[in-house]
């Protein structure tokens, strides 16, 4: 009896411990309709933390897995499946695509829609698609990846912005810069005193993908700031029902300049001064310098990225903290940036009710050289010697004289470009937020209907200081030179709106989608500046702007049969910016498309998976107009130099502005008309879109009668433009099998942009000189004319020897009259390509992937302001005294004596290909931790007859820009 009673005491306690029995699972999770693997698939035991992630082959592995849990598999794009467990030691998924999960992929501006039923001209680019490399600003993530967008990098400074167009912006004197939304905020793009780049506080590495708004039927929804486009930016957040992750990532660099400018050495400087009546070689130094070797450096650089991820529940979240620091190729030029970057979300209430927190936040600290080094190297004599320990110039050489028994600098020598950057101190450190909280709520007894409030905060800060000591050459005051500053910009949103999205029974099935909302955004900055100026120290006048912008809007979008798509929105903008009676702006737009594969005659084609017509209107404004209140008469405060001296006291005076009482924003209408196509399950895909956008009310400078208006100039609305394009893109899996997979994307983008108006009269000879150059005074290279793209040069036309040899002063005298005058200046060639393309190629095999991009441009034209302004005799050797300018080796081959700045010898052809960047990467999956690594070469190739360092200048005038680095970058991950 008592052995009974042990025996079922034993069972009994054995009983509960096999119920809690844990058990690890291995498996393999793949595709349903191909059988491929599917790598990072998230594999969790429901309601805990407990997971694991498929490796590279689709496999996982999860311990402490008991009976009856429910193991939930699940991937992006694929319907989630749950298995509950009942002791298996392996369970292998197949994953079905989730259509409508994989359709909710494309952004629209207070909504999303499918890319099937878009009917404006929108592209998402997608991380996938991302550029490689040591990409410190977001935009370099995309250039070259979308018809109609054109990305020109700035200079090689480290931290510099690039220039973003969407379809060649649509103004003169207003901005060009398209709208930029960043998890729903959108952004101040001002940049404050001392930033690279307005976009530099936001991580690259956090970037999901990019949303392009091209036409107005898509941007019109953004009103009177979306004329050039919108781009909508999604950050990287946490997903549900996740393991906790953590990844961390590298990458450094190491870059240095290409070529240098073609500039005489030593040798040919004392060559052509000696053979050049008039000179006097005595005034020449013994040395043999390089100056563009003594300023330019190898640059290093590194990119640093922690991150965590986790889903519990309902709540999910990532954290990011990056580390970015360069050094760039101009000695003494630094960028760090510290970012931290917080994702929340937390769904309630049987997840009606969305809550999110977004929080991107930076500190950028910069050093800044002095970039007049640049050209200082360019034209310094190179004869000279870096140092001179008998000059009272801090040990350096300086072209000097004497006065008044004292050394002292040459005030028109070119400065000793070692000594501009050594005696120079230009810090600045800026701090910058941009925070969103989000709530989405499904209203319990209308699930169909949805509210969203979105309120949303960008600050940044910025303060810094120069410093220049009196022993410098370039300080040509009796004191040391310095100033301080400080600038802040706020901006705050609030945006309401309601969704609703059901199907009726109207032509059979109707998915109809609506929304309406209102927003308030607000903006202010405030500046102040401490400093010297003429041998005095002042406090100038603090700077303190407000405005708002109030705006309601609607959409309505209505998808008949899943054939026939029907949208339609109108926005309201009401900006404090614009004088009264034209405060209000109205920008409807209407579009429709036609899902020709839905039809019977297609639905049944093994060959054209997709095939959509689309087309569409909208009106869209630009209010960055100038400064915020130009319809008011309002007072300039003076500089330092303009104030009135009573006895020891400085009196500030103040100036009366010019301004246009009727000032209004510039209206841009736009028309669109595409198609989408895919071909054998979308293995070849497509688009193709032309449009036509007129601009009215165009914002520009222009002449008035002297006192007229207390000026002779004036900001007013006065002219037209007209942009008309054809985009192409294209995308082609050329293999896709387990092993190996190749993807080739291409695109192209023809543009012709004209100024149809631009007086307030009828002179057909009107025109505004633009494009100031370097080399005399007030010169300018381009113009604005009726007629005319807005980039086009305004010079003679050189004419030639019988052997190619430009003749001195000879130009073609174009009326006629025997002489050469300002009359005979014409319209030649632009700076904007005629047309411009992108290609990228991937390719993956096993665990090994490569990629490369290329770019290029072609019909656009570079003034070569480098060698004009130093590319003549006297250049060099009419100077007032007691120095000698360096010569660009061009005028050894024109033997020109004088200037020839007007010459369109000077414009060169600026067709480019551009190697951008070429990337290899291995990838070692692991069961607990996977990793990676890559090399990355960075502006590899230049293909183009361009005489200057680079053919990619934005506006087509080079004159002595900082040269972009070819970088090579090393790029480790490690994520378990």
């Amino acid at each position: 009896m008592r052995t009974l009673f042990k025996s079922t005491l034993f069972l009994l306690l054995m009983l509960p411990m096999s119920f809690f029995a844990q058990n690890t699972v291995t498996g393999n999770v793949s595709e349903s309709a191909t059988g491929l693997p599917i790598p990072g698939a998230n594999v969790i035991v429901q309601g805990t933390t407990n997971g694991a992630v498929t490796d590279f082959d689709g496999n996982y592995s999860i311990s402490n897995v008991a009976e009856g849990d429910i193991l939930t598999f699940s991937y992006l794009g694929f319907a989630t499946k749950e298995i509950t467990y009942s002791g298996q030691s392996t369970i292998d998924i197949l994953l079905d695509e989730d259509s409508a999960t994989l359709e909710e992929v494309v952004l629209i501006g207070y909504g999303a829609t499918s890319e099937q039923d878009a009917t404006g001209a929108v592209e998402k680019i997608s991380a996938d698609q991302f550029n490689q490399g040591a990409v410190v600003s977001p935009e370099q993530l995309i250039a070259g990846k979308s018809a109609g967008v054109q990305i020109t990098p700035g200079g090689g400074a480290p931290g510099q912005g690039g220039t973003i167009r969407i379809r060649g912006g649509s103004s003169l004197s207003a901005s060009n810069d398209p709208l930029i939304v960043v998890d729903g905020v959108p952004l101040d793009q001002r940049g404050v005193a001392g930033s690279r780049n307005a976009l530099n506080s936001i991580n690259p590495n956090e970037i999901e993908d990019f949303t392009v708004l091209k036409d107005a039927a898509a941007t019109s929804i953004y009103g009177s700031r979306a004329s050039n486009g919108v781009i909508l930016i999604t950050t990287k957040k946490g997903k549900r029902d996740t393991p906790f992750q953590f990844s961390y990532d590298v990458k450094v660099s190491t870059g240095s300049i290409n070529d240098k400018v073609d500039v005489l050495n030593a040798e040919e400087f004392r060559n052509l001064i000696n053979n050049t009546p008039g000179t006097d070689p005595s005034l020449l130094g013994d040395s043999d310098t390089d100056w563009q070797d003594e300023i330019y450096e190898t640059s290093f650089g590194a990119i640093h990225n922690l991150t965590a991820t986790q889903g519990i529940g309902n709540f999910y979240y990532r954290l990011n903290f990056n580390h970015t620091a360069e050094n760039g190729v101009l000695t003494g030029d630094y960028y760090e940036r510290n970012a931290f970057n917080v994702a929340l979300n937390q769904d309630l209430f049987d997840n009606k009710l969305k809550l999110s927190l977004t929080s991107k936040n930076s500190l950028d600290k910069n050093k800044f050289a002095d970039q007049g080094a640049i050209g200082a190297a360019v034209a310094f004599d190179p004869t000279q010697s870096v140092y001179d320990d008998t000059l009272p110039f801090g040990g350096y050489f300086e072209f000097n004289r004497l006065s008044g028994g004292d050394i002292v600098q040459q005030n028109l020598a070119t400065r000793n470009p070692v000594a501009l950057l050594d005696l120079y101190e230009d810090d600045n450190q800026t701090r910058r937020s941009i925070t969103n909280l989000n709530a989405e709520y499904k209203f319990h007894f209308l699930p169909e209907l949805k509210a969203v409030v979105n309120a949303g905060f960008d600050y940044a800060e910025a303060s810094g200081g120069t410093f220049r000591p009196l022993v410098a050459a370039a300080n040509t005051t009796n004191i040391d030179q310095f100033s301080n500053y400080e600038n802040i910009n706020r901006n705050l949103l609030l945006d309401t709106y309601l969704n609703y999205k059901t199907d009726v029974n109207f032509l059979n099935t109707t998915e109809v989608d609506l929304t309406a909302g209102h927003s308030y955004q607000e903006f202010y900055s405030f500046s102040d500046v401490t400093g010297t100026e003429q041998d005095q120290v002042f406090d100038f006048p603090r700077d303190i702007n407000r405005n708002a912008l109030e705006s309601y809007f609607a959409r309505a979008s209505f998808d008949i049969n899943d054939k026939y798509l029907i949208s339609g929105s109108i926005r309201a903008d009401g900006s404090s910016r614009v004088a009264p009676q034209n405060r209000w702006g109205y920008f409807p737009a209407a579009s429709v498309g036609w899902k020709l594969h839905n039809e019977d005659f297609l639905a049944a084609s093994n060959v054209i998976s997709e095939l959509k017509l689309r087309g569409g209107y909208g009106e869209t404004g630009n209010y960055e107009i100038g400064r915020n209140y130009g319809y008011l008469g309002l007072y300039t405060p003076s500089q330092g130099g303009a104030r009135y001296q009573f006895g020891s006291t400085f009196v500030p005076t103040l100036r009366p502005e010019e301004y246009d009482e009727d000032l209004k924003w510039e209206s841009l209408i736009n028309y669109n008309a595409g198609i989408d196509f895919g071909f054998f399950s979308n293995r070849l895909s497509g688009s193709v879109d032309a449009y036509y956008r007129e601009t009215e009310d165009l914002i520009a400078t222009v002449p008035v009668p002297a006192g007229a208006n207390l000026s002779d100039q004036l900001l007013t609305n006065v002219g037209t433009t007209v942009s008309r394009g054809i985009e192409v893109g294209l995308s082609g899996d050329i293999a896709r099998s387990e092993d190996f997979n190749w993807t080739l994307n291409y695109n192209i983008s023809f543009q012709d942009l004209e100024i149809t108006k631009l007086t307030l009269g009828d002179d057909p000879n009107f025109f505004i000189p633009q494009g100031g150059i370097s080399g005399g005074v007030g010169n300018n290279i381009q113009l604005w004319k009726e007629g005319y793209d807005p980039t086009t040069f305004f010079v003679f036309r050189q004419v030639y020897n019988e052997q190619g040899q430009p003749i001195e002063g000879a130009y073609v005298d174009v009326n006629g009259d025997n002489q050469i005058t300002e009359a005979d200046k014409q319209p030649y060639k632009k700076a904007t390509p005629d047309y411009y393309m992108g290609l990228t190629n991937t390719m993956n095999y096993k665990n090994l992937d490569f990629s490369f991009t290329f770019r290029g441009s072609f019909g656009n034209y570079i003034y070569n302001n480098t060698q004009s302004a130093n590319g003549f005799i006297e250049a060099g050797t009419n100077t007032p005294s007691n120095y000698y300018s360096n010569l660009n080796s061009n005028v050894l081959e024109t033997g020109f004596v004088n200037s020839q700045f007007f010459s369109d010898y000077y414009l060169q052809a600026a067709d480019f290909v551009k190697l951008d960047n070429i990337s290899v990467g291995y990838t070692i999956p692991g069961e607990k931790v996977d990793f990676r690594a890559s090399l990355t070469a960075t502006n590899v190739l230049v293909i183009t007859d361009y005489e200057g360092l680079d053919p990619e200048v934005f506006g087509g005038i080079d004159n002595n820009f900082y040269p972009r680095s070819r970088r090579f970058v090393l790029g480790l991950n490690i994520a378990f």
